[in-house]
């Protein structure tokens, strides 16, 4: 009966790349708390100060485009950007939806707004916990997942200019699936990447932005499914 051998080299290289892995996942996790927080800071700054928030708000479109701008070369740019300047636009980009997170504070009261925050952190660590420690492959959402983004997207921009609470309760609705579903595959996704060893440094940056679209496109959509406006 021959017997099994087994080759030890291998195992450093595997160890190196599994410590790799939470290596980068704790990096992609750290930089979306830190986006996070300072859009938390911003906001409730500019709701402190209504006469900026005023000022600031009359530049809305502007401040959507520079948005826009910022997640598009964060993406497209993440192989040739440096990690110091990935880390500097995520934190603009964060600081920016913090300037236009200020008018939250006006439209619900602040209690609903900190249970919609507890109930999406409870709600993206649960979802993270699955994408972890599940066996199934989640790749299989992806066409589901982005159709229903696109819907959300167009349903989202049709309320803006045609206000209907029927429609805003749809697009809610559609949109806690969605960022829910998201909020799983994306999570596997970047798991996956750094158990190859993927290793752009400003991927984790990216990878941020991502996991923290995904926290705040949840928590807006539980806000406007449950929040409490003012009177």
């Amino acid at each position: 009966m021959p017997f099994e051998t087994t080759d030890f080299r291998t195992q450093p290289a595997q160890v190196a790349v599994s410590q790799a892995a939470r290596g980068f996942m704790a990096g992609v996790y750290r930089w979306m708390t830190l986006g996070l927080g300072l859009t938390g800071v911003v906001a409730w700054y500019m709701a402190s100060n209504p006469q900026l928030l005023a000022q600031v708000w009359g530049y809305k479109w502007v401040l959507f485009i520079a948005q826009l701008g910022l997640v598009i070369v964060l993406s497209a740019g993440v192989t040739r950007l440096s990690f110091g300047t990935a880390a500097v636009l995520f934190l603009a980009y964060a600081a920016l939806t913090g300037v236009t997170f200020g008018t939250l504070f006006y439209a619900y009261t602040s209690g609903s707004i900190a249970s919609a925050f507890l109930v999406t952190a409870g709600s993206f660590a649960g979802l993270s916990l699955f994408a972890t420690v599940t066996k199934r492959d989640l790749s299989g959402w992806r066409t589901f997942l982005f159709m229903g983004l696109i819907g959300v997207v167009i349903a989202s921009v049709a309320q803006i200019f045609w206000p209907n609470p029927m429609l805003n309760f749809v697009v809610a609705c559609a949109g806690v699936v969605v960022f829910a579903g998201l909020t799983a595959y994306d999570t596997q996704k970047l798991r996956a990447f750094a158990a190859q060893g993927g290793g752009v440094a400003a991927l984790s940056i990216v990878g941020a932005l991502t996991l923290y679209l995904d926290f705040i496109n949840l928590f807006l959509s539980l806000l406007r499914l449950f929040g409490s406006r003012r009177n």
